[in-house]
């Protein structure tokens, strides 16, 4: 069971996922467009887009976004299971036909609380979510979840944390693959823009590390569902 990865940058990359995906059976394949390497035209059996700092639409920035995003498009029409993370999911949003923008409320970072909407009691990978510690790091929003779109999670001050495209699509606007580790070095990179905002660097580490055992409660079952909707396609 073979899933392309889509990594925007060297310090964004799989985190929890690599090892929750590789226990469901999963081999991830990673392609690094930051290095020179294509996207390709067609994923494998899954596809996962992971978050970094360009915004969706800074195509001058990150050559490789339009290539994104027309694979995100395919396989959300080919029921490819997909799932887009933070950045991700945003490029998901534009690609589909939705709208992302600068968020009205600033940057949102550290442990928020996501909560579930009624339709995630019937998705095949928010099914039995309660209200759950996230880990958050975007400055931009999606102000406009693409047509037919189905929410599925919320949170304050940005309400659409998660939503699903047709049966397969996923998208999700925090980072259940941020590992305590993964959020010391954003952290470290931004600290003096962090402070500059009122943010503590050593409080916001050590609420990521103080809330690990719930973000693995919360989040390893997600990664584990949708490793079984890649083999569920693949083997219908």
């Amino acid at each position: 069971m073979r899933i392309t990865v889509i990594e925007h940058e060297a310090d964004a990359g799989l985190g929890f996922l690599a090892g929750w995906l590789s226990g469901a059976g999963a081999v991830c394949e990673v392609v690094r467009p930051y290095l020179g390497e294509a996207v390709p035209e067609r994923a494998a059996a899954g596809l996962i887009v992971l978050g970094g700092e360009a915004a969706a639409w800074e195509d001058e920035r990150c050559s490789w976004l339009p290539a994104t995003r027309d694979l995100i498009r395919v396989c959300v029409e080919e029921g490819v299971p997909t799932l887009g993370i933070c950045l991700g999911a945003q490029l998901m949003a534009l690609a589909c036909g939705g709208a992302v923008g600068r968020g009205e409320h600033g940057l949102e970072v550290g442990i928020t609380e996501v909560v579930p909407l009624p339709a995630a009691g019937a998705d095949r990978l928010f099914a039995g979510l309660g209200p759950s510690p996230a880990v958050q790091y975007h400055r931009d929003a999606i102000t406009e979840l693409p047509p037919g779109a189905v929410p599925l999670a919320t949170g304050d001050p940005y309400p659409n944390q998660a939503y699903r495209l047709g049966e397969n699509a996923w998208a999700v606007q925090f980072h259940p693959e941020a590992t305590p580790d993964i959020f010391v070095g954003w952290t470290a990179g931004s600290a003096d823009a962090l402070t500059g905002l009122g943010h503590s660097v050593e409080e916001l580490n050590a609420q990521v590390k103080a809330d690990e055992d719930g973000l693995v409660a919360a989040w390893k079952p997600l990664a584990e569902r949708f490793a079984a909707a890649v083999i569920a396609v693949q083997t219908a």
